[in-house]
């Protein structure tokens, strides 16, 4: 052993040791809970909506609730359409500044309301009633903060912009209504001088399994769209359409459908409404204005991804394949230069790129009985997606923070697909079904065409690869929290214990379930590209910062839109330098777009878009480095690379370099046999013939044909 090697060791020894002792006396997280709710309510047998032959073909049901909801009343706590109330449910009123919420039960159901120290009742649907607020907002050094005030202040308040918040709850979700007002007009609901009669509803992203209520501060709403509400734009938003609480896109459109008619039945239809978020809420708009009709007039997508599924696809690979380099592969050297990794993932990977967590990996490797080492690059597969795989997919996993009492924590499901079980459907163990399938997936396909790697290493990743154990099968990653959620210490690492291993034969794969991707299909969780409405997708060019909003998602949705309706002129992608934020441009261009519309009625989105709103892309000072229809051209629609594509390299993803789609809506390939796929060429130059032996006892179901259509998706659509 080299001198390096043994001070890694001897320094992966100590820090072992100080993890493990800190780890054993660190109360785990349901023992550390200090609220807690005591029981499990049986979620409503409210009917569903048919879903056939899809959601967007399906009308709505009339409103129920009387709205405009009245000052110190409450919402309604049951949404209109989208299934029942999951249970357990996590009230965030107090994170959210706006105190406890009401009593609704004395059972011991949700979390406990106190009068001072007494508990008085408990709260399973988070209810508040309706009230008023006031804000100014303050710009320093370009950034700005919204500072409340209180009536009196307000009253006499002239020496800068004055806003009226409406916040209660909707759908058990908080939701904002923000209105630029005068000071005159303080003390008055109704008012309205200072709105410009254009509104913008705020979608918010990150990753979300449900059974949270969700935060919702009135000052975060406003400091997002602050120059916007400088303008005289209205601003309405719900933590029901934050994708960190949930990713159920029929439970966010019921509830910003509601927060909309909350808003006009106060105000009035205004001229149009634009939806705004990034991430996941980039997604949410994506699918909301694919799937229903009244709520948004256009589409300004950030960082956007067509849809969750199409995300959780390559995701779930990373662990698999951080996996395999870290733990299974013949020959870890090889897999060090992580541009070569960058040839299986797809996603972006960078040598010397350092890991903030990469500690870990010597620390896993060791107890794991191997010899340890230090990563020397990083990749946007953990970079960006580290802990992914466990959050989302596995139903033992669930929060690091502690919500929830341990009968509560045993008794719930935790993963993405439980969130979606009224969709998804369930197993026999009560399990959401997994849309999540790797069957057939020739990992590193193109790699092996283009001469990165050996025949041999595409048989050993293939071999050992593997799938994701069913979900029953699946536990809980050990996770120590000595400094606390925000500093978690992984004592498992890419969940190698709920991957499967090869033994006499390959690693078995993982098969999704087809119902469940029908289902998904079916019921708007996909995005297919059924959208008419104007387009502004924008985003950083980030790839450089192995940020997991890669430029490539926005082209997946191009592709689907072109697909769906022959042309993708109602789309345009914009794409800029980090230190540059094209959204007050965006808002100028869609402004001028809609108002277009308005205007004549008769035009399509694609035909009143103006003349000078094309694809673009910015330099850092924000001035245009190229734009027209041809600039982001490369390999994904197979044209010569543009000026914007060779500005702003884009990369692709574990499907992609398996030889799937650009669209990356392939969740179910069809199967074709080892031979029929030599014989059309999918090996060349590579000659595979004399190798058919080991390709068939590799993939002994066959290999995926990209060429044929995905078997999860309903063949009506």
């Amino acid at each position: 052993m080299g001198k390096k090697a043994g001070i890694v060791v001897l320094v992966t020894l100590l820090l072992g040791a100080i993890i493990v002792a800190v780890f054993q006396y660190y109360p785990h997280q349901d023992e550390a809970s200090s609220r807690q709710i005591n029981a499990i309510a049986k979620p409503d047998a409210n009917p569903l909506l048919s879903f056939k032959p899809h959601i967007s073909a399906v009308t709505r049901p009339p409103e129920t609730f009387a709205f405009p909801i009245a000052l110190g009343e409450t919402g309604p706590a049951t949404n209109l359409y989208s299934g029942p109330n999951q249970y357990p449910f996590f009230c965030m009123t107090q994170e959210s500044e706006l105190g406890q919420p009401l009593v609704d039960n004395q059972q011991g159901l949700g979390i406990p309301v106190y009068q001072g120290d007494q508990v008085i009742g408990y709260s399973k649907d988070c209810s508040l009633p309706s009230q008023l607020f006031y804000f100014t907002l303050i710009e320093q050094n370009g950034e700005f903060s919204a500072i409340r005030l209180d009536e009196a202040a307000a009253r006499k308040h002239n020496s800068s912009p004055l806003f009226r918040v409406e916040q209660g709850t909707i759908n058990r979700f908080i939701y904002t209504l923000v209105m630029p007002i005068s000071n005159q007009e303080v003390g008055e609901r109704l008012a309205q001088s200072q709105w410009n009669k254009k509104l913008i509803y705020q979608f918010n992203g990150g990753s979300g399994i449900g059974y949270r209520q969700g935060r919702q501060k009135a000052s975060r709403v406003m400091t997002r769209q602050a120059q916007q509400l400088l303008d005289g734009y209205a601003v309405i938003s719900s933590s029901g359409n934050k994708t960190s609480y949930t990713y159920n896109m029929l439970l966010a459109e019921d509830t910003a459908r509601r927060v909309k008619q909350q808003f006009v039945s106060l105000y009035g239809e205004p001229l149009y409404t634009v939806g705004i978020g990034g991430s996941g809420g980039g997604l949410a708009q994506y699918l909301i204005g694919q799937n229903s009709t009244g709520i948004l007039d256009g589409l300004i997508p950030l960082y956007s991804y067509p849809d969750m599924i199409t995300q959780t696809t390559y995701a779930l690979d990373c662990d698999l394949l951080n996996n395999y380099f870290t733990f299974r592969s013949d020959n870890p050297k090889a897999w060090r230069d992580w541009e070569r990794r960058r040839q299986i993932e797809g996603l972006n990977a960078i040598n010397e790129f350092p890991q903030k967590a990469g500690f870990l990996q010597p620390l896993n490797q060791l107890m794991a009985g191997f010899v340890p080492s230090f990563p020397d690059g990083n990749s946007e597969c953990i970079n960006g997606y580290f802990g992914l795989s466990a959050f989302i997919n596995n139903p033992r996993q669930g929060f690091l923070r502690p919500f929830f009492s341990d009968d509560v924590i045993a008794q719930t499901h935790w993963s993405y697909w439980q969130d979606l079980k009224h969709i998804f459907g369930t197993d026999e163990q009560g399990l959401g079904r997994s849309t999540w399938d790797n069957i057939g997936v020739q990992y590193g396909l193109n790699a092996l065409r283009e001469g990165h790697i050996t025949f041999s290493e595409f048989i050993h990743i293939n071999h050992h690869i593997g799938g994701w154990k069913p979900q029953s099968e699946m536990r809980q990653e050990e996770i120590a929290l000595p400094l606390g959620t925000r500093i978690p210490i992984w004592l498992t690492l890419w969940g190698n214990h709920n991957i499967t291993k090869a033994s006499e034969g390959p690693a078995p794969r993982h098969q999704g379930s087809i119902q469940a991707m029908e289902q998904a299909y079916r019921a708007g969780q996909v995005f297919i590209g059924k959208v008419d409405l104007p387009i502004i997708d924008a985003r950083h060019y980030l790839e450089n910062e192995l940020d997991m909003h890669h430029m490539s998602a926005s082209f997946y949705s191009r592709v689907r839109i072109a697909q769906h309706q022959g042309h993708s002129d109602n789309h345009v992608i914009w794409v800029a330098h980090k230190d540059h934020n094209p959204t007050a441009a965006a808002f100028k261009a869609m402004d001028d777009w809609l108002l277009t519309m308005r205007d004549n009625p008769q035009l399509s989105a694609a035909a009143a878009r103006p003349e000078a709103l094309q694809d673009t892309c910015f330099n850092q000072d924000g001035s245009i480095y190229a734009a027209g229809s041809d600039v982001f051209d490369g390999q994904w629609n197979n044209q010569p690379q543009g000026q914007c594509q060779s500005r702003f390299p884009m990369f692709s993803t574990s499907r992609i370099q398996a030889g799937g789609g650009w669209g990356g809506d392939m969740f179910k390939c069809p199967l074709i046999s080892i031979e029929t796929a030599i014989d059309k060429g999918w090996y060349l130059p590579f000659d595979a013939r004399p190798h058919l032996g080991i390709l068939k006892a590799t993939f002994p179901q066959g290999v995926c044909d990209h060429e044929g259509r995905d078997l999860g998706r309903p063949s009506d659509l």
